[in-house]
């Protein structure tokens, strides 16, 4: 229940969740799967623009996936934190947002092992938002945000040991 003095432009809510997963040739095919698997949405590539020979990169090569969930995140990033018993670490909090990693999908409830995939991680990264946010991303009469307006390391934690009962150390 809201009060009446609590002012609405200062709720927290998550704009998105985007998971990734990195590699090159066979292994990035793999990831594609994966996140089309967890997703049921079609990944989009990324390409590489720096030359690494190390790793025999080079640019225009497809270097990883990512898939931007903005619909029923809820549903999801319970499971993705279930996944790693709903503890991350204090670290992992940045301003605006928080990242961890799934070392193996399978780790994930009601998720089972997939033969073509085999034993995969990847990345997930959540972003934060506050109403007022499109006033930076509009293109005409295009404003700034104020540093108050960014949600805080400390806020986030608030957030998600109250909506998701996740502990950080």
């Amino acid at each position: 229940m809201k009060h009446k003095n609590e002012n609405i432009m200062r709720e927290i809510k998550i704009e998105k969740v985007i998971l990734g997963v990195g590699g090159t040739a066979e292994k990035l095919e793999k990831g594609v799967k994966l996140l089309k698997f967890l997703t049921n949405r079609s990944p989009s590539k990324t390409k590489s623009h720096k030359r690494i020979p190390e790793l025999g990169v080079r640019p225009g090569l497809f270097v990883g996936a990512v898939v931007t969930i903005r619909k029923d995140m809820d549903g999801i990033l319970g499971k993705l934190l279930s996944s790693v018993d709903n503890t991350l670490k204090r670290s992992q909090v940045a301003e605006n947002g928080f990242s961890f990693g799934v070392k193996e999908y399978i780790e994930i409830p009601g998720i089972e092992y997939q033969r073509d995939i085999g034993i995969m991680g990847f990345d997930v990264t959540i972003v934060f938002k506050r109403t007022g946010k499109r006033i930076i991303l509009k293109k005409i009469k295009k404003g700034k945000i104020p540093a108050r307006h960014r949600i805080s390391r400390d806020e986030i934690i608030k957030f998600m040991e109250e909506k998701f009962n996740t502990r950080f150390v």
